[in-house]
């Protein structure tokens, strides 16, 4: 008889034993017992749907399917199973069990239809060449003169002192080493040969991603993943522009992100191992922004405590006029 019947107590036991092992065998022979309908002899449909739901349950349950000629386990007396000996296979690897993979260093652009507009326009001024001096960065790097936005804060700063030098301005908003890696890999590393290379990228790899509920927004990328994005960054250069010297700029201070401004300070300890004096340059300008007790100097920052302000282009060109001039003889 099957244990899927119309009475009550059939059901009952044919749910409480799905989970159990032994009780698989009857669970199968129960969906070959379900009885014809009279419409060309098929089971009973709810029979059917009973015994798969139980089936699935069963699985569900983490057992194992025994063969499919496995015998059926009397009900009517206990009986005792005894449990296979344990194999030496090892463990399946799960997801969790796979390496991290840093965000930081796998290269892809920003999102939108500006991004995808602006980068086009870079790869074209790329293929026209006759630039000197590339500033590569995000948005601190790209409101020198506005290249994804209207600001302009450095821009007179900027006509004065490197226009001169056939500059070109390489920054976007919101950048992070990922995407300056997209970038570089996507036309705008080729087609010209700078003599000279200003790099700072990073901070937008730290800190937090909601600075309005910073205890409950999700944190950016670690120091050391901030660290091997920057290091790829300039790998990258190196790559793309082998004959160029890289002014490579620590990651300036900022007062507008708790954790980014305890994590800068680090990542930049680590980036100045980079410096090779040969054809990377590290260079520091924490000092530049800063006073005596570490506060932001805050005629040099927007009220956001993060971009420059006209004054403060004027401090970071005061900075690395000498050096930049050291590397273009």
């Amino acid at each position: 008889m099957s244990l899927i019947s119309k009475s009550a107590p059939a059901r009952l036991t044919f749910w409480k034993g799905l989970i159990d092992y032994p009780t698989y065998p009857l669970v199968r022979r129960n969906l070959r017992d379900c009885p014809p309908s009279p419409m060309k002899h098929s089971r009973s449909i709810h029979c059917k749907i009973l015994t798969l739901i139980g089936l699935s349950l069963a699985l569900a349950s983490g057992s194992r399917l025994p063969a499919a000629d496995a015998p059926a386990v009397a009900t009517s007396s206990p009986t005792t199973t005894t449990a296979p000996a344990p194999t030496a296979a090892a463990t399946p690897a799960t997801a969790s069990d796979a390496p991290k993979v840093n965000p930081a260093l796998v290269p892809m652009p920003q999102r939108g239809a500006n991004y995808q507009t602006v980068h086009q326009r870079l790869v074209e001024q790329a293929k026209k060449g006759g630039i000197d001096v590339l500033f590569v960065g995000d948005s601190i790097t790209d409101f020198w003169i506005g290249v994804s936005s209207p600001q302009q804060r450095g821009k007179e700063v900027w006509d004065k002192y490197f226009a001169p030098l056939k500059a070109a301005d390489f920054g976007y908003n919101a950048d992070r080493t990922q995407h300056v890696l997209w970038r570089l890999q996507n036309g705008e590393g080729q087609g010209f040969s700078p003599k000279a290379i200003v790099l700072m990228i990073g901070t937008n790899n730290l800190g937090i991603e909601n600075r309005r509920d910073p205890v409950n927004s999700p944190k950016r990328n670690t120091i050391p993943e901030a660290v091997e994005g920057v290091t790829a960054v300039v790998k990258e250069l190196r790559k793309d522009f082998p004959s160029a010297k890289i002014l490579f700029l620590g990651i300036f201070p900022r007062n507008d992100d708790q954790l980014a401004k305890e994590q800068i300070p680090q990542v930049n300890k680590e980036l100045a191992k980079l410096d090779d004096q040969k054809n990377i340059f590290f260079l520091d300008l924490t000092k530049n922004f800063t006073d005596a007790d570490g506060n932001l100097i805050a005629e040099d920052f927007q009220p956001d405590h993060l971009h420059p302000t006209a004054k403060g282009y004027q401090v970071w060109a005061d900075a690395i006029q000498e050096p930049l001039a050291k590397l273009l003889k």
